[in-house]
């Protein structure tokens, strides 16, 4: 047998040993490890009354004085997960510095408070476009205005907010975040 035919069954099983793993059992153990939380593996989907209102990963839009509101999005058209991105806008140009202050008299004017009180991500989208997520500050921000357009106690509401407060990860990763989703669901579920 010459060094080239050695070489080349070499080669061979080496090849076939690694489809072997990569293709077939590395996929297979994967696929194993996500059937044990199959909540996170579907897309953590949400259900009210046997239907699916959205995910709990996905940030989507709301519209109503009724609703919790996300944070801006720029992905696409807004929440569009095919076009999921920011802006890429940098921090001092007038294009972002202008939507940001229009934005800050929105949020300022429809919640009826000061501009200088309104958190950043009321104004800012995140670097997804996606994010599901608002600062408690925000959430706090709108709790009057929800209150008062559902005909609800503020207290009740704030309640609600403080429920859907989700802390750091492992009590140091990230900031204290509410899902709006979440939230505007256990609205649902008040009626």
């Amino acid at each position: 047998m010459t060094a080239f035919l050695r070489q080349s069954v070499v080669g061979l099983r080496l090849l076939l040993v690694l489809t072997v793993l990569t293709g077939l059992l590395y996929p297979a153990a994967v696929y194993a490890v996500g059937r044990t939380m199959p909540e996170r593996a579907d897309g953590s989907m949400i259900e009210v009354d046997g239907q699916v209102v959205g995910s709990r990963l996905l940030g989507q839009p709301f519209e109503g004085d009724e609703w919790f509101l996300p944070r801006p999005s720029a992905a696409g058209d807004g929440y569009d997960p095919l076009a999921t991105g920011a802006s890429n806008l940098g921090p001092e140009n007038p294009d972002l510095l202008a939507t940001v202050e229009e934005r800050r008299a929105e949020v300022a004017d429809r919640e009826g408070v000061d501009p200088a009180e309104v958190p950043a991500d009321a104004l800012t989208a995140s670097g997804s476009g996606l994010d599901p997520h608002v600062s408690p500050e925000y959430a706090a921000l709108q709790v009057a205005r929800v209150a008062r357009h559902r005909g609800l106690d503020e207290g009740t509401v704030r309640g609600l907010v403080v429920e859907a407060t989700t802390d750091r990860e492992l009590g140091l990763l990230g900031a204290p975040r509410v899902n709006v989703l979440e939230l505007n669901v256990a609205l649902v579920m008040l009626d």
